[in-house]
């Protein structure tokens, strides 16, 4: 007896790579429509230097790696791009925010990262490029290259980049 309905399961993993790689594309996108120059700014204010390269870097990271997860396609990869970049995202933008996203904390981040690496081990399911191209990308080794090859980037991508701006003392204020 089989464990998994195959089509059940090949649903919700398309549904689940689709709802998520899209958002994060938008996520990605809504940057560009922003204007990466008023992104870099604020990059800039939070330490990353220079803040329109770096907000040009995580737009680009997010619609690409977005699309190509809701493509299915290349799906280890994709997921390693989205950990790196949800780590850094949750570490500079959201970790002083403390857990909970109702008060701009790190846990929507977090969830994207899990979810990207997740689908690294279970694969992206038969209706999928990747599957479509015959690559067979999945399992336990898969997930590790996608979140600890994520997290390891992020770490490099912050000690090569991240210069935090020092808070003003009270004597500056």
């Amino acid at each position: 007896m089989d464990f998994y309905d195959a089509d059940g399961l090949n649903l919700g993993l398309f549904v689940l790579r689709v709802v998520v790689g899209l958002t994060i594309a938008a996520h990605g996108l809504a940057k560009v429509r922003s204007g990466l120059e008023n992104v870099g700014r604020w990059f800039d204010s939070e330490g990353l230097r220079p803040g329109r390269m770096h907000a040009t870097a995580a737009a680009s990271v997010e619609t690409g790696g977005g699309a190509l997860l809701a493509l299915g396609l290349l799906t280890p990869l994709a997921g390693m791009a989205l950990v790196g970049n949800m780590t850094v995202a949750g570490f500079i933008g959201h970790r002083k925010n403390g857990f909970f996203i109702i008060r701009n904390g790190w846990e929507f981040t977090m969830v994207l990262a899990t979810i990207a690496a997740v689908l690294a081990a279970t694969g992206p399911g038969e209706w999928s490029l990747d599957n479509a191209f015959g690559l067979e990308w999945s399992g336990i080794a898969w997930f590790i290259v996608a979140a600890v090859g994520g997290v390891a980037a992020a770490v490099a991508f912050l000690a090569a980049f991240y210069r935090p701006v020092p808070a003003p003392s009270e004597a500056e204020a």
